[in-house]
């Protein structure tokens, strides 16, 4: 699974960053965030989902979700 966020959109609302912060990351600057890895690690694609469902702006672009099962791993 792939994640990144539109930088166009993201609006730093931090939701991301709190419910996933091991992915995320906040710019010191503007508040904005940024995925710190394109590849999720296994054990962090259900934290990144429910980070992407969360964000108000939708700014979240997550891509090759193989399987629904990984919805259910959390760590």
């Amino acid at each position: 699974m792939k994640v990144h966020v539109d930088e166009s959109r993201c609006q730093g609302h931090t939701l991301c960053a709190m419910l996933a912060p091991d992915v995320f990351e906040l710019s010191d600057v503007d508040g904005h965030a940024t995925a710190t890895t394109e590849d999720v690690p296994r054990h962090l694609r259900a934290d990144v989902i429910e980070a992407s469902g969360s964000c108000p702006e939708q700014a979240i672009v997550v891509k090759g979700l193989s399987t629904k099962s990984e919805l259910g791993e959390r760590h």
